[in-house]
């Protein structure tokens, strides 16, 4: 007896086949839609670009593509060409991102580049291509509903530089690309100098055969015109700057900080002013976060009542939604992860350790603090006293003092820090804060006195302390920041401090295991690119720095959207901390000076550098 079985890859393979069609005629997901139209606009931006600049391109395989591109042929219609070409890219990432000026922007221009087609070239088929652009832009246009970006006047000074760098290389090429024309032999010099006529529209040195001279002509006068009307658009729009916090969020922190600090070390530096904050409905609950380069960077853990936290998150993810923002957290902890991963789906990744002292616990006895011991030892035998208090004991001249120290020993003109560092010194409102210092009696005293070394610390809840800032004059002897992180864990017992927060150390897992005997070689091999990096992070040198301490180690972790958006946050997060800066530098005559007219010492003394130099 035989029984015949239906076969189901036979049924199977339609059906597939039936999907996929089905698929093809319902077109992409409506939230895949800006991406793809950001990436159609790069492309047919750098299309038009490219059939603007290279006169072979227009008659190679490429020109039945290049046919189709507003403007192809003639010297008017290569600058129209490059001109669209430099708009679409300008506008491809904001369209990616869903943002509805840049949607405003593309919908006018594609009509525009589709009537110079038939007006110029009576080209059908280009005007078909920037209508079926056009169409999934005016179809999904709910989808570009991103409200602009915390923006200022620097936006117009940065673009200027840009495109005027961009144009100066773009013109060079231009130039060049028509070689065969040239009349002459005209040097390097003579290229820039007709790029630059070019630009602000005269004629140059470089002289070329026929019309040629027309087409370069017309092009670098539309580069230069770009150039002009963008930056001239940027400085005159309305602007948008970052949220910052207000005195009533201040307030309201500082009273959730009041009834929940205790969780989590960092939630004093929740109160950084420059920073923004969005409540939970039930204002129960807070997360505090900065804007970096698209970035949504939040950092700690949401301050407030943990039951409250899933609201405050919700309002920071439909506030980064928005805006189009790429969410992410830096710095919270393990709890922390668990509830953002779970409120959001987000990922997390462990980024390092934070070194806790327990109070109690610590002793210079033993062998293990024998290096710290004898250090300590030499310093106060060489002359140095300590003193550690609270903000609200010292004098305002004392104060005064010690904020003009901690500005000229920085020896940086940016204040580096964002999610481990308050910003500020001595403000009435912090009168919690501990200040520890070290003082030496000198018979020629600098401008701060006996004044040799700073710690700062903010209130970890009622009973602990976390490290802010380490500063220290660059002629003091090498041990200051031991001697004070010492003297503060002695001092904590009577302030009523259980437990002190000290740095965090980046990768700390991986370097403490890479070490050890049987580590595997992918271990080792990641321990050795962080202890290359450490030559300009300080990652390793950190990390040692803290385990002289012998703290418990209390592991941090960044959240994110995607694995692509790691590279995106790690920059943010280096522009946040300080470490990176897309600011113009100042002129060095108009650099903040220190007292007596002096610059701030270039080996100042950052926490990363006061480590090195311990």
């Amino acid at each position: 007896m035989s029984v015949e079985v239906p076969s189901r890859r036979s049924d199977a393979a339609p059906t597939g086949r039936v999907n996929r069609v089905r698929r093809l005629l319902r077109g992409p997901r409506p939230e895949a839609v800006p991406v793809l139209v950001g990436r159609a606009c790069a492309l047919v931006g750098v299309l038009d670009i490219a059939a603007g600049v290279f006169p072979r391109f227009r008659h190679s395989r490429m020109h039945a593509i290049a046919e189709v591109l507003p403007g192809a042929l003639g010297p008017f219609a290569a600058a129209l060409s490059l001109s669209t070409g430099v708009l679409l890219l300008l506008l491809a990432h904001g369209l990616k991102r869903g943002k509805r000026r840049a949607w405003r922007a593309a919908v006018a221009l594609l009509p525009a580049g589709a009537v110079a087609q038939f007006t110029y070239r009576h080209s059908l088929v280009g005007v078909l291509i920037s209508l079926a652009l056009l169409a999934p832009l005016l179809r999904h246009r709910d989808q570009f509903d991103a409200l602009p970006d915390p923006r200022s006047r620097w936006r117009a000074l940065a673009n200027f530089v840009l495109m005027s760098a961009g144009s100066l290389m773009l013109g060079l090429l231009i130039v060049s690309v028509h070689s065969e024309r040239i009349i002459g032999d005209p040097s390097m010099a003579d290229r820039i100098t007709h790029v630059i006529y070019g630009l602000f529209g005269f004629e140059g040195p470089v002289d070329y055969q026929g019309s040629t001279s027309w087409t370069v002509a017309f092009s670098l006068g539309a580069l230069g015109l770009l150039t002009a009307v963008t930056t001239i658009y940027l400085a005159f729009r309305p602007e948008h700057p970052a949220a910052r916090l207000t005195e009533e969020d201040e307030a309201r922190l500082r009273a959730l900080l009041e009834r929940h600090g205790n969780r989590d070390s960092l939630g004093h530096f929740a109160l950084r002013r420059d920073k923004a904050v969005v409540f939970s409905p039930s204002g129960k609950a807070a997360v505090t976060y900065r804007v970096v380069s698209g970035v949504m960077l939040a950092s700690g853990d949401p301050i407030g009542d943990v039951e409250a936290w899933p609201g405050a998150i919700e309002q920071f993810m439909d506030e980064a939604k928005a805006h189009s923002w790429t969410p992410a957290v830096m710095g919270c902890s393990e709890t922390g992860g668990e509830v953002w991963t779970r409120e959001t789906g987000l990922d997390a990744l462990e980024l390092g350790d934070e070194a806790v002292v327990d109070v109690k616990d610590f002793s210079l006895a033993g062998r293990a603090m024998r290096n710290v011991r004898q250090m300590v030892k030499r310093i106060e035998r060489a002359g140095y006293e300590t003193r550690v208090r609270r903000v609200r004991d010292l004098g305002e001249a004392e104060l005064e003092r010690i904020r003009r120290a901690a500005a000229d020993w920085r020896g940086t003109d940016t204040e580096r820090g964002f999610s481990m560092a308050l910003g500020r010194i001595g403000d009435p409102a912090d009168g919690d804060c501990l200040i520890a210092t070290a003082h030496k009696q000198d018979d020629h005293p600098g401008p701060y006195g006996d004044l040799k070394a700073i710690l700062h610390f903010v209130p970890w809840g009622t009973d602990g302390a976390s490290l802010d800032l380490m500063r220290r004059d660059r002629s003091a002897d090498p041990g200051m920041n031991e001697l004070l992180i010492v003297a503060a864990l002695q001092a904590a017992p009577k302030l009523g401090i259980e437990r002190v927060s000290l740095n965090f150390a980046m990768f700390r897992a991986a370097l403490a295991r890479g070490e050890k005997i049987g580590a595997g070689p992918v271990l080792r091999a990641w321990r050795g690119l962080l202890v290359f990096l450490s030559r300009w992070f300080q990652i390793e040198s950190l990390y040692k720095f803290n385990a002289k301490f012998r703290p418990r180690w209390e592991p941090r972790f960044v959240v994110y959207r995607a694995s692509a958006d790691l590279p995106r946050i790690g920059f943010a997060a280096m522009q946040a901390e300080g470490f990176v800066s897309l600011a113009l530098p100042l002129p060095r005559v108009l650099r903040r000076r220190g007292p007596a007219g002096r610059r701030p010492c270039p080996h100042g003394t950052t926490t990363e550098r006061n480590i090195r130099a311990a």
